[in-house]
């Protein structure tokens, strides 16, 4: 109930996204059911029916990509202070995000149902003719557990991953017992605060502060005592210079996956072009009748997308250290650190576009050749899986621009001119481009080669 009250509760924008997650469990529960009624009106290929509901699995992952991205950006489900007091902790909220999700793939299921059995003649209306009728298998019954089975996978799966994806962690320390410390002159203390250079030479010479007091000192009668110039603790904090609050979020380090994501991505290629050479040249179909290549093929295809996926983190923050090289401004120091800072969140969303992209080129530049047009089937698979790596990816920039809403804030309080935040975001835009767009024309020049050979 609580979950029903926060979905319906929601803004707009979240609507819209959870709108997407129900279409996209639509698109591909209504791929499942028609790969069930071919299986029904061919029971005798059983291989190339188990062969089109493999095919499912590309869509269904994408599906599942997209309701986890959903559900990470669901301001609903966000650990707030004082929510642990009413009984909505980590554990609760994750439980919500998890019923959120599975209810939004629930009514897109119930969708395809919907549609399958209109096209079907079940609801109204006479039977299909010609090819829609091979894969509706409208002149059998419909066996409605299978059907069912199939229609909860979306659901089932995306619930699961997102439950594990936003499992409370534990943000202790692996260590038990707090490591002991010594204060100024040998004192005992827990404090975590190293002493600087020059520290002692500077003890009693501009007054007592918070990291030279020594130990056992009440620091709250201090604060309330005025200084030696009249100044009490309000304009000391006023004279105090805080912390710059416009700095950009430190970089963190460079992610670890660029070495492997290149060594997977060469293993892919390498893959691709060498298994059509040492196979007897049968192919595997899509359900639109194009010929996909050998099964070593495929296998290459899917190693070219792991790799990509997991070179997109590494390849994003180098590109925002580049931006930061040879002298830079202030507009390119601000693109670059934001750059780095988001380059896990925003880097793998857009190599798995580059994946996708690089494929569906490749694969649309056989068009050209003898080989048959996309049939309405393999046109629905790829319209969802590019749209469903597209909206992920807008998506992660949203959360993205959510996450820095502090910092922009205090740029526009210091008097920092819009033209300057959209000129760098406009910068990011233009570097990300830049990379990955030569990346992914080059890796879909690659693939197509082992299937445009005869």
């Amino acid at each position: 109930m609580l979950a029903l009250r926060l979905t319906r509760g929601a803004h707009p924008a979240v609507q819209l996204r959870r709108a997407l997650v129900a279409l996209a469990s639509a698109g591909t529960g209504f791929l499942l059911l028609c790969s069930l009624g071919y299986a029904m009106s061919h029971a005798d290929h059983a291989t190339s029916a188990l062969l089109r509901l493999a095919w499912c699995l590309t869509p269904l992952a994408a599906t599942v990509h997209l309701a986890a991205a959903v559900a990470r950006t669901d301001p609903a489900t966000r650990p707030r202070p004082g929510l642990s007091a009413i009984g909505l902790g980590p554990g609760r909220l994750m439980t919500i995000s998890a019923t959120t999700t599975a209810l939004s793939c629930t009514l897109g299921s119930l969708l395809a149902l919907v549609v399958f059995l209109q096209l079907r003649g079940d609801l109204a209306g006479g039977p299909p003719a010609g090819t829609a009728a091979q894969f509706l298998a409208a002149d059998q019954p419909l066996p409605f557990p299978a059907a069912l089975t199939l229609l909860a996978l979306v659901p089932a799966i995306s619930s699961a991953t997102v439950a594990l994806l936003l499992r409370p962690r534990d943000a202790r320390p692996a260590t038990g017992r707090p490591m002991r410390g010594y204060g100024r002159f040998g004192a005992y203390g827990r404090s975590v605060a190293r002493e600087t250079f020059g520290a002692y030479g500077r003890f009693g010479a501009h007054g007592r502060t918070t990291a030279s007091r020594p130990a056992g000192t009440d620091g709250a009668t201090e604060a309330a005592a005025p200084s030696a110039n009249g100044s009490g603790p309000a304009e000391q904090a006023a004279a105090t210079p805080d912390p710059d609050p416009t700095r950009p979020p430190s970089p963190r380090t460079a992610p670890v996956g660029l070495p492997w994501g290149i060594a997977v991505l060469a293993a892919g290629l390498a893959v691709e072009a060498y298994a059509d050479r040492t196979t007897d040249g049968s192919r595997l179909a899509l359900p639109g009748g194009l010929a996909a290549g050998t099964p070593g093929v495929l296998a290459g295809w899917a190693l070219t997308a792991l790799g990509l996926a997991l070179a997109g983190p590494g390849l994003t923050h180098l590109c925002g250290r580049l931006l930061q090289s040879a002298r830079p401004g202030a507009l390119r120091l601000l693109a670059g650190r934001v750059l780095m800072e988001e380059a896990t969140r925003i880097g793998r969303p857009l190599g798995v576009v580059c994946a996708v992209a690089s494929g569906v080129f490749a694969v649309t530049a056989l068009l050209g050749t003898d080989q048959p047009g996309f049939g309405p089937l393999s046109t629905l698979g790829t319209l969802l899986v590019a749209g469903c790596t597209v909206a992920t990816l807008l998506t992660a920039a949203v959360e993205a621009k959510h996450e820095r809403a502090g910092t922009t804030a205090a740029l526009m309080r210091l008097g920092a001119p819009v033209t300057m935040l959209r000129s760098a975001a406009a910068l990011r835009a233009g570097a990300l481009l830049a990379a990955f767009a030569p990346l992914t024309l080059v890796v879909a020049e690659l693939a197509a080669l082992p299937l445009a050979r005869r």
